[in-house]
């Protein structure tokens, strides 16, 4: 007899969600990751008595109130706003694009003003038909915002030129005709008491878990161990890439430790200017609320990467060369009967953190037999 009801491989959180649904259902599952931790991007380790985000800024926000409830049974959160700011050149800017950037921008006090200016812009630039993200980005918020808050991330961030990247990527950007500097419009929004990690901990509670345990090193042992396997890795190596490798992202973390109290005065700062090669800097003390008692603080410089087989991959690059590829990965995954795909890489999406639990939920319910009406 196996072992093991499930094989979950991969500790973040979709395998987390998943193990603990089941786990209350009596199965059993063997946990196999990677690396040296449990929580996958989300980790938080504590240092100087900062919960740092070891992988990038993370803020749990969602318009779902059984997931928010559902991740309130295993933390307490705070009420922190995400509310980035940006930086081009010498000049800061509020995000979302508001009333206060489009006042720092031109020098003016109410909304008519700044939908006239958008408006002028957008009619001067005359673009019917936008045929790259470029040409969207400007039809969409005129050519100011573009320049000083588009342009340069998002090259940066997909490693491309704008024009050079197709213009669905952008269907909207959120213009914000109010003083309001919350990024997110979602009901519920927070960071857990404590950091991420201790949630995961509680999610896997009666599993057995392997660290440092590479799937792929004899993945036909690690299937012997259970009944189903629940697979978060990339889903195209899971097929040894037989129709092709799907493009991913990366990014590369420089963490350092500051002998002061307060780097920058907000969690997160993007640099929008292409000169300067990180995204952003994440000072995680402000995570807290300044409930943090320290003289120093940690800061987090993001730069984005082009993945390799030595890197890890964060994201999907989720153009239609891309998402062709996997829908020829999809359909040989829903013949498996005893294989599950899930999270960003197993399902080729970029999710958000509530998304993820979402679709746990519903692979988990599945199968403990629950109806999903």
């Amino acid at each position: 007899m196996k072992k093991y009801d499930y094989v979950i491989v991969g500790a973040g959180l979709f395998g987390a969600v998943f193990a603990n649904k089941v786990t209350k259902k009596g199965k059993k599952c063997l946990v196999i990751e990677k690396r040296d931790h449990i929580g996958g991007n989300i980790y938080t380790e504590n240092i100087e008595g900062i919960n740092v985000h070891k992988y990038g800024a993370h803020i749990f926000h969602t318009s779902n109130k059984k997931v928010w409830d559902y991740v309130n049974e295993f933390a307490d959160f705070n009420n922190y706003i995400n509310s980035p700011m940006a930086i081009y050149k010498d000049e800061i800017y509020n995000l979302p694009f508001n009333m206060n950037t489009f006042s720092k921008l031109w020098n003016i006090k109410t909304p008519d003003e700044a939908k006239k200016i958008i408006e002028k812009q957008v009619r001067s630039a005359n673009i019917t038909n936008p045929s790259n993200l470029e040409e969207q980005a400007i039809s969409l918020v005129g050519k100011d915002i573009y320049e000083k808050l588009v342009k340069g991330y998002t090259a940066k961030q997909w490693g491309k030129k704008p024009a050079d990247l197709p213009a669905f990527i952008i269907k909207r950007l959120p213009v914000r005709f109010t003083y309001n500097n919350n990024y997110f419009n979602d009901c519920y929004q927070g960071i857990p008491i404590g950091g991420y990690t201790s949630i995961i901990e509680k999610m896997f509670k009666g599993c057995d878990i392997k660290l440092s345990c590479d799937y792929f090193s004899d993945r036909e042992y690690y299937n012997s161990l259970g009944d189903k396997l629940v697979y978060t890795g990339m889903i195209d190596r899971f097929y040894d890439n037989c129709y092709g490798k799907l493009e991913y992202r990366s990014l590369r973390f420089e963490t350092s430790t500051k002998d002061i109290a307060n780097y920058q005065g907000n969690a997160v700062i993007n640099y929008t200017d292409i000169d300067v090669p990180y995204t952003r800097i994440i000072e995680h003390k402000h995570f807290e609320l300044d409930k943090v008692n320290s003289d120093k603080t940690i800061i987090t410089k993001e730069y984005p990467e082009k993945f390799t087989s030595d890197s890890e991959p964060y994201y999907p690059v989720n153009d239609s060369k891309n998402l062709e590829i996997y829908e020829k990965y999809k359909q040989k995954a829903d013949l498996e009967k005893n294989v599950i795909f899930g999270g960003r890489l197993g399902q080729y999406k970029y999710y958000d953190m509530d998304k993820v639990i979402e679709q746990a939920f519903i692979v988990a319910d599945k199968e403990n037999g629950m109806s999903l009406a």
